[in-house]
């Protein structure tokens, strides 16, 4: 049937009042929310690099920022630039295989899912409270097994000597605040036991270790043989790693990026612990 204009505006009229009293056309539907790749808090495990980082004592200088540029230009903007410098291995900083073992890998050729992985965290801060020059040894990493399971393929497993509070304080950190080569007999600070080294080589399938001190090797070593040990399997090392105790046991990933230095033997390090959902 044929309608009027007038018929067809009272319809729409009447739509629309049926509408209102219905409280109004059905709501669109939302597109579900995008999930969040990081769906737990995030640990930042990096110390700061600045004039007070921590670098071994030999080392030349430490990290060095320079003013290029600070201030409003001509042009009426505000505009800011920096230069540093640094040696590779100080602050928080990646050990790359080529370190100590001919022919490994150097900082840009370790594969970036060697650098990303599940985290445990070995906790011996009681230990090296009572005794400065611990080493973390097997029965540490055994015992840790028995009380959360084997430690999983492809870890990033992080040792907490408790060394971490010291920082940048060089005496308390380190042993020593005296510089070049006669503060090395000086240094005193915990490491990983070669034998140990040994042990995650051999029995277990790591791709990387890190721990809040100087050195992989505890600070009375001479002979560098945990690093030697780890390096020649390409197994880096993440030193003066800062907040482990911010960590639990396990259950958590992370994520270990160096300066991506072509033929470097180390360099700066940003690492993060990303903890699952919940998680205090």
């Amino acid at each position: 049937m044929r309608r009027t204009p007038l018929a067809l505006a009272a319809l729409t009229l009447a739509a629309a009042a049926a509408l209102a009293a219905a409280g109004g056309p059905p709501a669109k539907a939302s597109p579900p929310a995008a999930a969040s790749p990081l769906a737990g808090a995030v640990v930042d495990l990096t110390h700061p690099f600045d004039a007070d980082t921590v670098y071994w004592p030999t080392a030349p200088e430490g990290f060095v920022l320079e003013t290029v540029f600070q201030g409003m230009t001509d042009k009426g903007y505000y505009y800011a630039a920096n230069d540093f410098r640094a040696p590779e291995h100080g602050g928080t900083y990646l050990d790359a295989p080529i370190h100590f073992a001919e022919g490994k890998w150097t900082a840009e050729e370790i594969p970036v899912d060697h650098l990303i992985g599940p985290g445990v965290v070995i906790d011996v801060t009681a230990k090296a409270a009572a005794n400065r020059d611990y080493l973390v040894g097997v029965g540490d990493f055994t015992a840790w097994e028995q009380a959360h399971g084997r430690i999983p393929d492809g870890a990033i497993v992080l040792l907490e000597t408790g060394f971490g509070r010291f920082w940048p304080d060089r005496e308390r950190y380190l042993g020593t605040a005296k510089r070049g080569a006669e503060a090395v007999p000086e240094l005193h600070f915990p490491g990983l036991d070669p034998a140990a080294a040994r042990w995650l080589v051999a029995e277990r399938s790591i791709h990387a270790i890190g721990l809040d001190t100087a050195s992989i090797d505890y600070g009375q070593s001479t002979l560098f043989e945990s690093h030697r040990t780890l390096f020649a399997a390409d197994v880096p090392a993440l030193e003066n790693v800062a907040g482990l105790d911010r960590l639990p046991p396990d259950g958590f990933t992370v994520v270990a990026l160096p300066m991506k230095i072509r033929g470097g033997s180390g360099g700066p390090l940003r690492i993060v612990a990303i903890l699952p959902a919940g998680a205090p």
